[in-house]
């Protein structure tokens, strides 16, 4: 009875039809005999009477389920085969075209299975097993029973009733009704309300049928065969582990003793410390020192996995060596944490042990922490330092005048580290010091920096302030150019370090250092002046309602965007005075600024609203209101603005938890698009291609060609258009290096090998996928890339 209904365009009817004969509203002609009435012929009542009025008993009419069956059964599928594909070719209209084409679809598939048509009609009804659909007994000898048992139970009374009253030769119509009940039974039982009314139980809620066992996320396959409940498994709070390794988590004792039970009973019994699994146990319960010693044996070299719910992504689960501690929540090292968008606010995760020698190795070698640095989706590293680490960095990297030490010259860079050791300068002091051979000028807190960074990198890179994206290149260049071991090492160190010098920063953030610019006032007051200018031209008719609304957002626009700019100018400047009463204009160390600017957290929006004004809001239908809060959060809101504010933050919530809903859905139904996306061979040999060049929109670059082109495999050769020199030959990856090429011989497009033209039979090939972009290299045979 489903929407294209399959009985329906067989036996070429409507649904509307097909449910007037099931619920005997009308007749089904099954053999006209002599008169003009042909097979297949719906009769309302009406005309079913002036019929057998004229011609008699001489045609055959049914109705019901039974009627449709012997309508079914009566069907050479061959024949009518035969007669379709006749008329597909001497019609003309598209939309028979297509009817037609339905109908031989479904003819085409009963011929190839062997099945019968008539066989669609059931005659029997399976009936699950009791397990399925408990009967559970509640206390006080009643009996709550599943909905399913009801639905049966309507079937079963009312085909028994119907038994009943065929023996009897009841009337006509009294069968005809018992017949539309158990029709509408047998319907309930299979999909409740899909057609008329739904059947409620007691409670006044619909009782759920089959379909509805199956259907939806609570129901079996989402709920019991796709996901299921795991031994071995455990859930906590999470805290942060500063001093772990990337490779470690913290693991409370006790859950480990639970997680790891068959292992410490097998090693006891190994040891000879317990005869049998009983006495194990018992030891395991009481706790004795020896388990603790053979749980630490137990758990060194076992990775376990950790995953925070909603795995988005694949790392989303990850493998760590356990280290046990003390306390109930699992320790995750900070570094982690964008990949699993994981915070300690109270977030928990899951912990899974993998039993077999086989599923150690995997995790060991694919789902390690240390294995997965770049990000699956766009080939960065997803491990960079944030927040703490990013402060403490940029705090010792930055420079700051008339200080202890400044202006002095080293010979090396071990000088200034014996010299800072000594207390004879300041971390921020700039000095010059002898580095590969040539005098550089630089800070004391960057050569302290330039001592945890590999050899490979050179010190240029790190001579400058130290930001977020400076510090996600540092990673990015370490990965390319020393290797994964010496990147590992290296953002531990950078943590370790980030997070020391962010202490001994000791940053707080004060009410005193949201600094209010100075001329905040006058610019308002210029502000309302304008738009009171733009009040009397509407006034005397000179503009529209339309065109004064929209000067007045301009104006208290530009007003805010020049507010912000003065604030930004005068937070992130201040005066020093040196020793000899000479002051110099610098880069101020106002926490707030400091924050914003390394990008540690927060942004230049952000401090306006803290120091600046709060600019203009929206309604929640989506105009703005055209006087904008004044005010920032350091002078405080008035009531009235901080109604209007609330409106915002309103609809943020609310847009966020529908567009969660809607992103989940989609992201369900492209996995199940994409699932059998493989990589099945080396080269499909195509010829094909597509041409790419930048993603410019309104003069802007959004995504340059480098970009775009960086892991892909060129078409054909790409030539240096002045030279004529060959820079990638056809079917080469184009790596970074290639790329600056490309990009600096002023070649705007490029034609590249794309999975869109890939010739594969099944699946596609390694070239015309490209880079692995997790691993860094072209992608094996046998990956999997439509789901990731």
């Amino acid at each position: 009875k489903s929407i294209p209904s399959k009985i329906g365009i067989l036996a070429d009817m409507t649904l509307r039809e097909l449910e007037r004969i099931l619920y005997f509203e009308a007749y089904l002609v099954l053999d006209g005999k002599e008169t003009p009435l042909k097979k297949g012929e719906i009769l309302s009542e009406d005309r079913y009477r002036e019929a057998r009025e004229k011609y008699g008993e001489d045609f055959v009419v049914s109705q019901g389920a039974e009627a449709v069956r012997e309508l079914l059964k009566g069907m050479d599928v061959k024949d009518l085969s035969k007669k379709l594909r006749t008329e597909m070719k001497e019609t003309a209209s598209e939309a028979k075209k297509r009817r037609l084409a339905k109908r031989l679809k479904i003819i085409e598939s009963f011929l190839e299975s062997g099945n019968k048509p008539e066989w669609m009609i059931l005659e029997v009804i399976p009936v699950i097993p009791p397990d399925l659909r408990p009967l559970v007994p509640l206390d006080g000898g009643r009996f709550a029973t599943s909905d399913l048992n009801d639905l049966y139970r309507r079937v079963i009374n009312r085909n028994n009733r119907l038994k009943r009253l065929l023996e009897l030769n009841a009337p006509e119509i009294i069968i005809r009704n018992e017949k539309r009940m158990l029709q509408e039974a047998v319907d309930a039982l299979f999909d409740n309300g899909k057609r008329g009314r739904t059947i409620l139980g007691a409670n006044k809620k619909p009782l759920k049928s089959l379909s509805d066992m199956l259907r939806g996320k609570q129901g079996r396959f989402r709920q019991n065969l796709l996901g299921k409940r795991v031994d071995y498994s455990g859930r906590s709070v999470i805290v942060v582990g500063p001093e772990l390794k990337l490779h470690q988590c913290g693991l409370p004792k006790n859950m480990a003793l639970e997680l790891f039970k068959p292992f410490i009973y097998h090693r006891l019994e190994e040891k000879g410390l317990a005869t049998t699994i009983k006495s194990a146990k018992k030891m395991l319960e009481k706790e004795r020192p020896e388990v603790w010693d053979v749980l630490e044996e137990v758990i060194r070299e076992h990775p376990v996995m950790l995953n925070r719910a909603p795995t988005l992504h694949r790392l989303g689960i990850q493998a760590f060596e356990p280290v046990l501690i003390e306390g109930k929540a699992i320790q995750l090292h900070p570094l982690v944490c964008a990949a699993f968008n994981a915070d300690f606010d109270g977030d928990q995760m899951a912990v899974h042990v993998p039993l077999s020698v086989e599923a150690q190795a995997e995790a060991r070698i694919l789902m390690m922490s240390t294995n997965n640095i770049l990000s699956p989706a766009n080939g960065k590293p997803i491990i960079v330092p944030t927040q703490d680490i990013v402060l403490g960095i940029y705090y010792m990297t930055r420079g700051r005048p008339f200080v202890k030490g400044e202006g002095k010259l080293f010979s090396s860079l071990e000088e200034v580290r014996i010299a800072y050791d000594a207390g004879e300068l300041d971390l921020h002091a700039r000095v010059k010091a002898r580095v590969n051979g040539e005098l550089v000028e630089t800070t004391v807190g960057r050569v302290l920096l330039k001592e945890i960074i590999p050899e490979e990198i050179p010190f240029s890179m790190i001579n400058k302030v130290m930001k977020k994206s400076e510090l996600a290149n540092l990673i990015d260049y370490c990965y390319r150019y020393c290797g994964e071991k010496k990147t590992v090492i290296l953002s531990d160190r950078l943590k370790d370090m980030g997070y020391r010098y962010a202490t001994l920063a000791g940053l707080s953030i004060s009410i005193d250092d949201m600094l209010i610019p100075s001329n905040k006032a006058a610019l308002l007051e210029e502000a309302q002046k304008e738009i009171e200018k733009v009040q009397d031209q509407y006034t005397d008719g000179l503009i529209t309602d339309g065109e004064r609304y929209n000067k007045v957002i301009d104006i208290w626009a530009q007003v805010t965007e020049s507010i912000a700019d003065v604030m930004l100018k005068e937070l992130g400047s201040e005066t020093v005075e040196g020793g000899k009463g000479e002051k110099k204009m610098v880069q101020s160390f106002n926490p707030i600024y400091m924050m914003a600017d390394s990008g540690a957290r927060g942004s230049a929006q952000q401090v306006r609203q803290l120091a600046g004004m709060r600019g203009l809001m929206a309604k929640p239908s989506g105009e703005i209101i055209e006087t904008p809060i004044t005010a920032n959060f350091r002078e405080g809101l008035t009531v009235l603005q901080y109604f209007i504010s609330t409106h915002g933050a309103r609809k943020g919530l609310a847009d966020t938890a529908l567009k969660t809903a809607n992103a989940g859905y989609l992201t369900r139904r492209l996995v199940d698009v994409a699932q059998d996306v493989v990589i099945t061979d080396h080269d499909c040999g195509t010829l094909d291609g597509i041409d790419v060049a930048s993603l410019v929109e309104g003069g802007e670059i959004i995504e340059s060609m480098r970009e775009r082109i960086l892991g892909r495999v060129a078409l054909e050769d790409i030539r240096d258009p002045f030279s004529d020199e060959v820079i990638v030959r056809g079917n080469q990856e184009i790596d970074e290096s290639l790329a600056e090429r490309i990009e600096d011989a002023g070649i705007e497009k490029v034609r590249i090998r794309s999975v869109l033209t890939c010739k594969s039979k099944r699946g596609v090939c390694a070239l015309c996928y490209g880079r692995d972009l997790a691993r860094g290299r072209l992608v094996n045979v046998g990956e999997a890339i439509g789901i990731i």
